[in-house]
């Protein structure tokens, strides 16, 4: 029996290779196509190391493709050379002939839920400081006129950004007191530098406000005596400098991969997923979001399991040739998706149970793939 799990592993690597290779080739293709017009005059190998930082998010996507291809190729020559019908003739049951595909598929799994909860969130976040800092030489121009959140409360502005220097200019910082909306610290700059979680503000002033001390102002008018008084409550701390450090929430390229493009990067791994999800005071919509995000992180490197199984009776009945076979595996990747992405537009409308929009695609092709097979 290890001789035939042996021959039919091996008829199942190539076409799971072949199928990886490609369509990882077809959207890294993509990527730089997109974006070619923005890279001209850029060293080849600056373009190949932000490519190859996008390799473990470009296969957390493509390899259930690849594992559709694998199944339908291997098991279509097999049945069309009437090779399962001699192993069953022989007593080998298709569950056991079909075991070295499901190692294979939950060998992969493994594979995709590493590369998407640990690898792919960190080097997401590489990629874009590559892209923006080193590659286009854009840096924060992105974010001009923008008010971006950097975490722990503090918001950031900045009238415009001066590539050649890496400087931000006509800066305002705003942090607010979690339980008094009208309490906060407001923090103006002329420059500043950022740097991994550290920016740097030149020529700063900093005010303490009260706004609800300033609605008292009007009745100190009237009052000139309350009135240094009541000006002292509403800026309880007012100071200036010429060079002043604060520390974010975010990193520079964190900063840029959540912000810079039109739809943030994928920087979200297991660490952060669990904080907040855990993390006493996180906003109940940051925790739904969380718990969507760490559902779909875990559905999609397992649709490499269920396309395994789903993809099995249709090689049985029509894998017949090469052509044939891709033509399945494509029908069977695309429906796949885009019931995928269906589930993912429902789960917010679930508030209650959102991961079973997530796990919608897996669960219907789970049991598609469980009620052909009882047929075949």
């Amino acid at each position: 029996m290890s001789r035939l799990t042996r021959y039919v592993t091996l008829e199942l690597l190539p076409p799971l290779l072949a199928g990886a290779l490609l369509f990882t080739a077809v959207l890294s293709f993509g990527y730089f196509f997109i974006s070619s017009q923005w890279l001209q005059g850029v060293p080849l190998g600056l373009v190949a190391r932000w490519i190859a930082y996008q390799m473990p998010d470009t296969l957390v996507k493509v390899l259930p493709m690849a594992v559709v291809l694998m199944t339908v190729v291997a098991f279509g020559r097999m049945s069309t050379e009437r090779e399962l019908v001699a192993a069953q003739s022989g007593g080998i049951s298709l569950g056991r002939l079909a075991r070295p595909a499901a190692v294979t598929a939950l060998l992969v799994t493994a594979l995709s839920v590493w590369l998407s909860l640990w690898v792919a969130p960190r080097l997401n976040v590489e990629t874009r400081g590559l892209y923006w800092d080193v590659l286009t030489g854009a840096g924060l121009s992105q974010l001009s006129g923008q008010t971006v959140d950097l975490g722990d409360g503090l918001t950031l502005f900045m009238r415009g950004y001066a590539a050649d220097r890496r400087e931000l200019q006509g800066v305002r910082l705003e942090r607010w007191e979690p339980g008094n909306a009208r309490l906060g610290t407001l923090t103006f700059a002329e420059r500043a530098t950022y740097e991994n979680r550290v920016l740097t503000l030149k020529e700063y002033r900093v005010f303490r406000v009260d706004f609800g001390a300033a609605a008292r102002l009007p009745g100190a008018a009237q009052s000139p005596l309350t009135l240094p008084g009541t000006v002292a409550q509403t800026f309880p701390a007012i100071r200036s400098g010429t060079s002043l450090r604060v520390d974010t929430g975010l990193s520079r390229a964190e900063t840029l991969a959540k912000y810079a493009d039109a739809v943030g990067a994928d920087a979200q791994g297991w660490p952060q997923l669990i904080t907040a999800l855990t993390a006493p005071g996180v906003k109940a919509t940051e925790r739904a979001a969380a718990r969507v995000t760490l559902n779909r992180k875990l559905a999609l490197p397992f649709a490499n399991l269920v396309l395994a199984l789903a993809a099995l009776p249709f090689a049985l009945r029509f894998g017949r040739s090469l052509g044939v076979a891709l033509g399945v595996a494509l029908v069977l990747a695309v429906a796949y998706y885009l019931l995928f992405f269906l589930g993912l537009t429902l789960a917010p409308l679930l508030p209650g149970l959102p991961e079973a929009g997530v796990w919608l695609a897996n669960v219907i092709f789970a049991a598609l793939g469980l009620t052909l097979l009882r047929r075949a």
